[in-house]
């Protein structure tokens, strides 16, 4: 990966496997909230998909070749379902068990899933892959990042506002079937979707192995 702490591909996934991926996802048939849903790795179509070898071809040039998805979540953002996301780090990894260490939360739980906010040296060995079923375009609300910034380590919520207010931002607009790749601790954001077209992105996980160190062992959700 670049020092920019982020990159698009395009063409991973073909116009057809977008459909069929975001018709094995729809709310309907789910039963999922119309805004997305987590823990999504059980998901037969959503495991094949992160185990693809175009994703994990994405993910070995940051992590290597141990490479391993652990964590899914899909995003539907349009005018039905429609928010904003302010400046902020992805700080928190889940894990299958409760455990104490130096530099590692607070911990919370969501959707039965422990959770503890992480060092930057663990943070650094976690990738995660945005794959776009839509085009994220200037009108339906696209991921803002801070080119650089994960850099920075972990940051006060100031320290992040701060930042994204000197270095400026990039709107991410990535074509479908693209995926854009990024670091957890790289500063991002996304305003509020102005079209009427669904922005519809399976958000995928990966780190350069489930085990932590200390016994510490990542879930996979």
């Amino acid at each position: 990966m670049n020092d920019t702490g982020f990159w698009i591909e395009e063409n991973v996934l073909s116009g057809r496997e977008c459909d069929s991926l975001a018709e094995a996802l729809s709310p309907s048939p789910s039963g999922r909230r119309r805004a997305g849903a987590r823990n999504l790795m059980s998901h037969p179509r959503v495991a094949e998909v992160a185990h693809d070898h175009r994703l994990l071809r994405v993910a070995r040039r940051a992590l290597g070749e141990g490479a391993v998805p652990y964590r899914a979540t899909i995003f539907e953002k349009s005018r039905r379902s429609n928010w904003l996301v302010a400046w902020h780090q992805d700080t928190a990894l889940p894990f299958a068990a409760r455990f104490d260490s130096p530099g590692w939360g607070p911990w919370s739980e969501k959707a039965g899933v422990l959770y503890a906010h992480a060092p930057a040296w663990a943070l650094s060995r976690v990738l995660a892959l945005r794959v776009h079923l839509d085009a994220s375009t200037a009108e339906n609300g696209p991921l803002r990042v801070v080119p650089g910034s994960h850099a920075a380590g972990v940051l006060s919520r100031g320290e992040v506002f701060r930042v994204a207010r000197l270095r400026g931002h990039v709107d991410c607009l990535v074509p479908r079937g693209g995926v854009l790749a990024m670091r957890p601790l790289l500063i991002h954001s996304s305003s509020k979707a102005s079209a009427s077209a669904p922005r519809r992105v399976l958000h995928v996980e990966y780190a350069c192995s489930l085990d932590v160190g200390g016994g510490a062992r990542l879930a996979v959700a």
